[in-house]
């Protein structure tokens, strides 16, 4: 963070495994877009006042989450959306 007084900076996340970061930031960033799920989820977060790139990070740790769960039940994944 970057804050004083009453000026709050940008905030990055820089910790962790660079290249597992920037690749789970691109897994988000596509399923903004193509999973409806998880763009529902996106499109929420963007509506309540969320700006993009905080919207895209929510998902990637929704997916973080999803594959955890996913590998724990050892089940295989499950859409809510049903395409017609």
């Amino acid at each position: 963070d970057d804050d004083s007084g009453k000026y709050h900076g940008r905030r990055r996340i820089q910790g962790g495994r660079e290249r597992l970061r920037k690749s789970l930031f691109m897994c988000a960033f596509t399923a903004t877009r193509h999973n409806p799920d998880l763009a529902s989820f996106y499109t929420r977060l963007r509506q309540s006042g969320k700006e993009h790139l905080c919207a895209v990070i929510a998902v990637a740790r929704k997916l973080i989450v999803l594959a955890n769960t996913i590998l724990f039940r050892k089940t295989e994944w499950t859409p809510q959306h049903r395409k017609n």
